[in-house]
Order: structure tokens, then sequence, then C-alpha cells
């Protein structure tokens, strides 16, 4: 998945899977842009996704490689190539309806010009007009241009309705988009790149306000072993298990985040550490209260526990240095026998 590859990508196996990477692309042929080094990370990173999948057959089907190729898989499975798209989609259909407007707009200007012209014309001939039949002439030349003005006007009228209603749909539209490309797919949390931006706002909120802001960080335990005996598929069905519970305790104003492979993280903004513990201890008491069972044998998995550390925001701190802090307080949870909720500012006091 493309958030346990962009995890792997921030640890040291990086370097060993960039080597891969390199060597495998040299293999078969590929050259190394910028664009396929991407593609081939993500396919060895997650051989079995659908981008993995995909890779996998083309070259099973001895299928060139080429620019094309690479653009149209970078569209289909890369989130940023996705999110391209839809904006230039979005760009085509705007441009379209612009161009409409504009032409129906310079029709109702010409009309008008006309209508202008045949006012003025009118006036002089009224003046100069002698009798009733001369008269009734100029009136129906008037009543008959008012009239296609009228048209021209109920058409740019209908135009400006449609495009307005097209412009809201493509912004709610795009609006969807921004929120898919912000969001993890698996577990339907915010993703890492959401997760960033939240943080370094709320970190600019505390400055600006001075209100509390306290960051979280929580970390499935043993995870590895789910993975290494039942499978990746399993694994998968753990995560969703622990995000379900960590949304349903993060509701609004609290933003809770995929951060990366099996690690999550939530944002408390306006809450005091007692609030923020005794929340955690509700979640990991929630998630280790049941025993999962594997969906596709119904195999017992044993209870599931995380390990969670939360750093108080100290003035003028950055987003990058707070979650330093609240990750030492998660390892801290970890060397001490795993399935707790350790404070950053109580491992301050005891060191």
């Amino acid at each position: 998945m493309t958030s346990s590859v962009e995890s792997t990508l921030r640890g040291p196996e990086a370097y060993s899977l960039s080597r891969r990477v390199i060597d495998e692309m040299e293999a078969v042929g590929v050259w190394p842009t910028p664009l396929n080094f991407e593609l081939w990370l993500h396919y060895l990173g997650d051989p079995e996704g659908a981008l993995g999948r995909e890779i996998q057959r083309l070259l099973a089907a001895e299928e060139p490689f080429t620019e094309a190729t690479a653009d149209m898989l970078a569209a289909e499975y890369l989130p940023r190539g996705r999110l391209t798209e839809e904006i230039r989609d979005a760009g085509r259909v705007l441009d379209r309806e612009l161009s409409s407007v504009a032409d129906a707009i310079s029709r109702a200007h010409k009309s008008q010009a006309a209508y202008g012209q045949t006012l003025d014309k009118a006036a002089t001939n009224i003046e100069a007009a002698g009798d009733g039949a001369s008269l009734k002439a100029i009136v129906g030349g008037l009543s008959t241009a008012t009239r296609r003005v009228q048209r021209e006007n109920e058409t740019l009228e209908k135009r400006l309705d449609a495009s307005t209603r097209e412009v809201a749909r493509l912004r709610e539209h795009l609006e969807q988009v921004r929120r898919d490309a912000m969001t993890d797919a698996l577990t339907n949390l915010a993703n890492r790149k959401a997760f960033d931006e939240h943080l370094v706002a709320a970190c600019h909120q505390c400055e600006v306000t001075g209100e509390s802001m306290i960051l979280a960080v929580l970390d499935v335990d043993h995870f590895k072993r789910f993975n290494d005996t039942w499978g990746h598929q399993t694994g998968d069905q753990v995560l969703r298990y622990v995000a379900s519970v960590i949304g349903r305790f993060s509701p609004p104003p609290r933003i809770a985040a995929r951060y990366g492979g099996e690690e999550f993280a939530i944002i408390f903004p306006r809450e005091d550490a007692h609030h923020v513990a005794t929340a955690l201890e509700a979640i990991r008491k929630e998630i280790s209260s049941r025993s999962l069972r594997r969906r596709s044998t119904n195999d017992e998995l044993g209870a599931v526990t995380i390990s969670a550390g939360f750093a108080v925001h100290r003035p003028g701190e950055s987003g990058s240095t707070l979650l330093e802090r609240a990750d030492a307080a998660l390892y801290a949870s970890k060397r001490a026998g795993r399935n707790r909720v350790t404070s950053a500012e109580v491992l301050d006091l005891a060191a």
C-alpha cells in the first residue's frame, strides 16, 4: 500500500529498497526516470498491491514500458497522479463553461448595441414621421427589436444559470477529490500528508491564540508478527480495526491520522493532559477488549494491543520537535512492556 511504502522510505530500509529498484529496472530495461523510479518503488514496496499486480502483468506480457505507460499507471495508481488528472479534467470543463458564457455575453452585448442603434434610429424617424402609418411601422420595428433582445437576455440567463450549476458541481467534485487525496485508503483516516498539514496549522494556532494542543502517537504492538504469521491481508484487517476505534474516539476538533505503516497519530486541540490521557486509555482498553478472528479462515488472532505516547505543545515549538517528543514517549511505552500510555512531560520530570 502507498502509505506503507512512504513509511519504509523514511527508515533505514529505504536504501536497500532503492538499490533493488535500480537493479530491477535495469534487468527489465526500464529507464530510471523520476516517474518510473517512483512507480517501481511502489511496485517493489508492495508487489501484491494493485499497482504491483498491474506492472507484473505488463512485464509478463512483455509489453514495452513507454512514457505513455508510465503516465497511465501514475494517473491510475498514484494518488498525486489521480489528483492531477482530476484537476486537469475539471479545468477543461471549466474552460469550456467559461468560453460558452463568454460567447453568450458577447452575443448579448452585440444585441444590446444593435438595440441601442434601433432606438436611436426610431427616435429620429419619429421626429420625421408625418402620419400614423409611419408611426405604426416604427413602433412595430421597436416591438420586434425588443422581443429579440428579450430572447437574447433569456438565453444568457439560462446559460449563466446552467454554468453556475456546473461550476458548483465542479467545486463539489474537486472538494471530494481533495478529501480523497488527504485520506488513507485502507483506514479512511487522514493520511500522512493531511496530518503534516494539520500539525503545522495546529502549532501555528497555538502561537497565535495561546491555546493548548497535545499530540499523541499510537503504534500497534507486535504488528510484524501478525503480518509474518497471517499475511498482509490479515495485517490490513488489524489496521482497519484499530483505525475504527481511534476514529470513534476522535470526533472533531480532534484529528486522527494514519501516520505510516502501523503507526497512528491524534491531534488534540484545546485539551489538557488529563483529558488526553483518559481518551488514550479508553482507546487502548477498547482495542484490547476484543479477540479478533481472521476473516478468511475464522482462525483466532488473539487480542490486539497498542502503545501510545503524547506530548503537550510548548510555546515556540515546531511540529517536528513536538512529534519527536511524542515519539520518545511512545517508545518509552514500548520499552516498559507495551500496551500502555506514556506522557512526554512525565518522562521529562523523571529524567
